[in-house]
């Protein structure tokens, strides 16, 4: 009776899967601008106090290795299908594993405490043994109103799980399920259930609005000894450990009679002279304090927003690790990140189709897929040491064998669990180099999912048709062009350091694998080649310098048919994906502006920290919805708004390929040189249509999105000095 299967198309006939990266975008580029440089010498006189051979050779070096490393996800993609329905004929209830949960926060003025609230209830309602569930909840910002927020959400699960089960609800997060249906007379208690909802959203949301706990909304004495841990010497940075269990699986039942999950508030210890780690030393922290309490051989990693879509998810991964074939050195299955709210077209390519899922396909058919952070199902002892190499954990209790034989709520475990999240605790530790998930990195996702392949673990990729999981997305550029750089920077210090992917990762985990991470270890690298072919074509235009073949000659038609070729196969395998044809075309955009936004911050910003001086460091992502902002983006309009210096290349790019564009609209008018417009028309007509809404957001819109006034003028500047200074360069 199988539990699960794959399919590889390089071997069992089925249609190939689109497990490709960007390299059909680069390699016209590639091959384009290598043939351009046997152009140089017919370039005019005027061009040879700075010719631009070294800047587009550069750029080629960069397209081919790029192209290059993606090819190793079209090696051999697999798409896999698992059948849970057999699970339960084959394992009993009570041999079911154990599974914890760990979800992470950090403001609750960033990632609002009911967001976090529906995920954790998504996955309470699992359909598996709640006995068996344990959730975490990590709040690294150590407010009150998250652990209010929390304490909640336990007296509503009480009614919400077993009305879940009753009604075999799918969509278990409260906050969905009550959106997509208003009224539904044919489920009992419906508009109670609601009602309820209603209650403790009102409730949560006052105290967040108000700054701290309503002394009515106290209940017992148990809620004012955990609230009263936050005196006036408490903040954000600089507090003890809060360790408090809101719901006891060995006692607390819901109206049913039947067992609760745990659910589990952890708000590790914070010091202003001790280092923290960011959301690495969040998680070994849960991972330890989880090791006492409660040792599930199974972890499961949420982020705070993405709430569970598919009740039996873990039903799936047990069909993984469950297989003998699998299970001895099968680290982590990794579902893709899906989701809800994107506007129609996906004018930010937030989506991510190739990172999340198209070339995880091709991860899989190698030694497994990166993890990416959120909708991770760990082994436990995955995180000690390789398959065959162990690292046996400082104290007994924390080694993924260890049996819990004591009450989560007796002062021993509780003792215990306190002193393993101590912000010394790991002073003269192995954690976060050789166990746990690993420092070093602001994409400690990345990096450890690395880490752990280095060390001979594999990984499976499990993509139902139903999506397991689905989150928010950023719902404005500056947001989404932030949570890129920082994840850019992150992949520099992978990419930099002496576990770098492609000596260490080759000689760890073999070429395919090595030039896999490599193709996002090294990311940014894009900006390279997006810069110089966004702003150097264009200034020799606007000076009248040629570096294009005419169309009478033999370069040109290879340039076009490359270029029409590879953009046609990236359209192709995007929309074979579900893609659609606007969709498709925003994602080139999007690259585009990525390239001359936050690549090009991350790599300088990298710099400058690699030689000592200070950047900004991690910050988060909102998760805050703003009505005006979510109806613009709702309308498809790019929303700008904020004076950053992220937007000042992109706009100086639009000026510049505006200017340089109507140059040649002219010079074709005339009839001059026309047999030389063909390609400049294709290369800046190209950029000016990506520009559009940079355009738009400078001259023909009043609201709060627009481009802000001292960036249009700044960069208006900016092109200005860029020409001159060519025109005396050229």
């Amino acid at each position: 009776m199988p539990l699960a299967c794959f399919t590889c198309p390089n071997h069992c006939g089925g249609r190939p899967s689109t497990a490709s990266s960007r390299w059909f975008t680069s390699l016209p580029f590639w091959l384009y601008s290598t043939a351009m440089s046997k152009t140089y010498s017919s370039t005019p006189p005027l061009a040879s106090s700075l010719s631009p051979s070294p800047f587009f050779c550069f750029s080629d070096l960069v397209l081919a290795f790029m192209w290059a490393s993606a090819q190793a996800f079209r090696m051999s993609p697999i798409r896999r299908k698992e059948f849970p329905q057999n699970l339960k004929q084959i394992i009993k209830d009570e041999d079911f594993v154990g599974l914890d949960v760990f979800i992470c926060t950090a403001d609750p003025y960033k990632e609002p405490p009911m967001n976090v609230v529906n995920t954790a209830l998504s996955l309470m309602a699992y359909d598996y043994p709640t006995e068996k569930i344990s959730i975490y909840v990590s709040d690294d910002g150590g407010s009150v109103l998250t652990l209010f927020a929390f304490m909640e959400a336990a007296k509503f699960a009480r009614h919400w799980l077993p009305f879940c089960r009753q009604h075999n609800i799918m969509e278990r997060s409260p906050h969905v399920y009550f959106e997509s249906i208003s009224h539904h007379p044919s489920i009992p208690q419906f508009e109670k259930i609601k009602i309820m909802y209603e209650d403790m959203k009102m409730k949560v949301e006052q105290v967040i609005d108000k700054g701290a706990v309503i002394e009515e909304y106290i209940s017992d004495d148990q809620q004012h000894q955990a609230f009263n841990k936050w005196t006036k010497s408490f903040s954000r940075m600089d507090h003890p450990t809060v360790i408090q269990v809101i719901l006891d699986k060995s006692k607390d039942t819901d109206i049913s009679g039947q067992l609760m999950p745990n659910l589990i508030y952890v708000s590790r210890e914070k010091s202003k002279t001790s280092p923290h780690h960011f959301k690495a030393g969040a998680l070994n922290v849960l991972l330890r304090v989880s090791a006492v309490m409660t040792n599930a051989p199974i972890i499961l990693t949420q982020d705070c927003d993405m709430y569970s879509n598919d009740p039996q998810t873990p039903l799936r991964i047990l069909c993984y690790f469950s297989d003998p074939a699998l299970k001895s050195n099968l680290a982590f299955v990794q579902f893709p990140q899906r989701f809800h709210g994107l506007n129609r077209d996906d004018i930010y390519a937030t989506e991510y189709k190739r990172l999340f899922k198209i070339n995880s396909m091709g991860f899989d058919g190698l030694n497994g897929p990166n993890y990416v952070g959120s909708g991770c199902f760990f082994r436990r002892r995955a995180l000690f040491g390789g398959p065959s190499t162990p690292v046996p954990p400082e104290i007994p209790e924390l080694g993924p064998d260890h049996v819990v034989r004591k009450p989560i709520i007796s002062h021993e475990i509780l003792s215990l669990a306190h002193r393993v999240a101590g912000c010394n605790y790991e002073n003269q530790t192995g954690w976060g180099s050789q166990s746990g998930f690993r420092y070093g990195s602001l994409v400690e996702d990345f990096y450890t999912g690395y880490r752990l392949q280095c060390e001979g673990w594999k990984s499976l990729f499990c993509n139902p048709e139903r999506a397991a999981f689905l989150g928010d997305v950023p719902i404005t550029l500056f947001d989404v062009l932030s949570q890129c750089k920082r994840w850019c920077i992150g992949l520099f210090e992978v990419a930099f350091s002496k576990y770098n992917t492609l000596i260490f990762g080759s000689q760890s985990m073999g070429v395919l694998m090595s030039l896999a991470y490599s193709h996002y270890a090294l990311w940014p690298i894009w900006c390279i080649p997006v810069t110089f072919y966004s702003f150097l074509p264009q200034l020799a235009l606007l000076n009248q310098v040629s570096l294009f073949p005419k169309i009478t000659e033999p370069w040109f038609f290879l340039y076009v048919f490359l270029l029409l070729g590879a953009y046609g196969q990236d359209f192709l395998d995007f929309v074979l994906d579900g893609g659609t044809v606007r969709k498709w075309w925003n994602a080139q955009r999007m690259w585009m502006i990525r390239g001359l936004s936050c690549y090009l911050f991350s790599s300088i910003e990298y710099l400058l920290k690699s030689v000592g001086i200070s950047t900004h460091g991690f910050s988060l992502t909102s998760k805050v919805v703003d009505d005006e902002q979510s109806k613009r983006y709702g309308q498809g309009i790019f929303e700008f708004g904020v004076p950053s210096p992220l937007f000042m290349p992109l706009t100086v790019a639009a000026i510049i390929n505006l200017f340089s564009f109507l140059f040649v609209l002219t010079q074709f008018f005339s009839g001059k040189n026309t047999e030389g417009l063909c390609l400049k028309m294709i290369l800046t007509g190209s950029i000016v249509l990506n520009c559009l809404p940079v355009y738009g957001a400078i001259g023909l819109r009043n609201d709060a999105g627009k481009m802000p006034t001292q960036i249009t003028i700044i960069s208006t500047f900016v092109s200005v000095a860029l020409y001159y200074a060519s025109s005396l360069s050229l």
